[in-house]
């Protein structure tokens, strides 16, 4: 373990059965977060810190491609999102909160159906189903298609890829959209089986989404969340801008724009909905009676 000091928050790097960094305040709170990152695998420090300064102890995950860990986003166990929890809960926190953005938002939208004591959940940029593997699984394979998550052993159903879709292009970059919607075209039974049972949580629930996603439909998933949270009787915030991109940008961030794949939105749109966002998000965060 190895600890370092930036802008009065102590930052410690792990590695084990827990991997990524702790960030905390020498002043915080009772209240844990855990920052999940998309496919690039990041361990983000820096929204970790953005969570750190306003007194919450902030755990940004690596939850694949370290050691021990599968290379890929294929079959994870939630398990291992459990496991962030108990850490936080051995550091003194009492009030657990789940930042996920992308693939990590999937996961934390899992894991609020899973563990009861997941007390609040940020999805940004989420889907409302589960996918299939983003590469090798342990045993190193990536075909035959396996799904992205399991739970005490067993996988979760999850919609499969169609072969049949073509790559779509923007700003000369491959926007994977209309990949996503064309899977989605599968039969009923498959697509029900692989939902987000978000109704099941009994987390506080936030959903960030820019209509702009180029990467996947992440506002058609967050308002089918929010549909299927509000018909349960349990309440949701949803704050979504058409203008933005798959890209959420917090106050204060810089995360440069993807090379490898198309996002949409644009640096001035990315950042309002993420301002927009942050307003729920301190909501979410403040004490509750």
């Amino acid at each position: 373990m190895v600890t370092s000091m930036a802008d009065g928050c102590k930052i410690e790097r792990l590695e084990g059965r827990i991997n990524g960094a702790f960030v905390s305040r020498s002043d915080a709170a009772e209240i844990g977060v855990v920052v999940l990152s998309g496919s690039s695998g990041r361990v983000d420090i820096d929204r970790a810190r953005l969570f750190a300064e306003t007194g919450a102890k902030a755990l940004a995950l690596r939850w694949f491609g370290a050691a021990g860990q599968s290379p890929g986003i294929c079959e994870i166990p939630l398990e291992t999102f459990c496991d962030a929890t108990d850490f936080l809960m051995s550091r003194g926190c009492r009030r657990i909160v789940f930042v996920g953005t992308s693939k990590g938002a999937e996961a934390a939208l899992l894991v609020a159906t899973l563990d009861p004591r997941v007390n609040t959940v940020i999805a940004i940029s989420p889907s409302s189903v589960v996918w299939g593997n983003i590469g090798p699984g342990k045993d190193g394979r990536e075909w035959p298609e396996r799904s992205s998550w399991s739970w005490k052993g067993e996988p979760l159903d999850f919609v499969p890829a169609d072969p049949a879709w073509e790559r779509d292009y923007r700003d000369g970059l491959v926007s994977y959209r209309s990949f996503f919607e064309r899977c989605l075209e599968t039969d009923g039974e498959t697509l029900w089986r692989a939902q987000i049972p978000i109704e099941k949580a009994t987390a506080d629930l936030v959903l960030v989404a820019g209509g702009d996603d180029a990467l996947w439909p992440s506002e058609r998933f967050a308002r089918e969340l929010a549909s299927r949270r509000e018909k349960s009787g349990r309440p949701v915030s949803l704050v979504v801008d058409p203008e933005a991109g798959h890209r959420v940008l917090l106050p204060g961030e810089i995360t440069p724009r993807s090379r490898l794949h198309a996002h949409g939105g644009s640096d001035v749109s990315d950042a309002k909905l993420g301002l927009m966002a942050w307003a729920a998000i301190e909501a979410a965060l403040s004490p509750k009676d």
